[in-house]
């Protein structure tokens, strides 16, 4: 099978000067840490586990060529990655072990924590766990009396421009948790975190629902690409 087009041939022995650009990279990432690599090196990084005979620099290029940045590359679905020139199953296995401790991380900022005190920190944790997805997704936050987040689950997944909201299973969940209020957050994969109608209305519903309940909404996200929105902010949750 002939290699892709733009992806010359790799030697498969490990020589001087390969294994000596995967020690000057590791070096260089000790001494100025993330923010001192581009993302292509930073991919490189991932990939010397997944890919341990091969100069994998112009793999990360053309991988940060084809989905944007790292973000991207960590969003994108399994299937896209796997379409691209040596991405393995164990190509993904460090991708997504990458991703599930980001998550982790930005989790551990938020959970039992006060909402309005780590706010910057669940911004950034939704967007690291949504921003980059391909179908949209409806996750809703529960927060106990203290406004303190005791929980984060996905409701539903939907297609790349719709997701269905099924607001009495919002409710009778934040019901079994013994949550006294919510934050609901979803993904616009188009990149427009713009609110539609259906947006507006839908939260309107989820809203009357709760109050009849006790529960207060506190807000509505939605993640795009590049920005998010607050319904709060907009002024349509009062």
């Amino acid at each position: 099978m002939a290699a892709k087009k733009g992806i010359p041939k790799e030697p498969q022995t490990r020589t001087a000067q390969f294994v000596g650009h995967r020690d000057r990279l590791r070096k260089r990432f000790a001494e100025s840490g993330e923010n001192g690599l581009p993302d292509y090196e930073l991919l490189e990084l991932v990939l010397f586990n997944a890919i341990p005979r091969r100069d994998v620099k112009l793999i990360a290029k053309l991988l940060i060529a084809k989905f944007g940045d790292l973000s991207g590359v960590i969003g994108a679905a399994d299937n896209q990655l796997l379409e691209q020139e040596h991405v393995t199953p164990r190509v993904i296995h460090e991708i997504r072990l990458i991703e599930k401790v980001a998550l982790k991380l930005g989790q551990s900022k938020i959970l039992h924590k006060g909402v309005l005190s780590s706010w910057p920190q669940l911004i950034s944790y939704c967007r690291t766990k949504m921003a980059e997805k391909t179908i949209e997704e409806f996750h809703v936050l529960f927060l106990d009396k203290k406004n303190q987040i005791i929980a984060d689950e996905i409701m539903s997944r939907g297609t790349v421009d719709h997701v269905p909201v099924y607001p009495r299973d919002i409710i009778k969940r934040a019901l079994e948790l013994d949550a006294s209020g919510i934050i609901l957050v979803h993904n616009h994969p188009s990149g427009d975190p713009s609110p539609s109608r259906a947006d507006i209305d839908m939260t309107s519903k989820i809203n009357k629902m709760a109050q009849s309940f006790s529960l207060k909404l506190h807000d509505h996200l939605i993640i795009g690409r590049q920005s998010e929105v607050s319904f709060k902010n907009l002024g349509l949750i009062v």
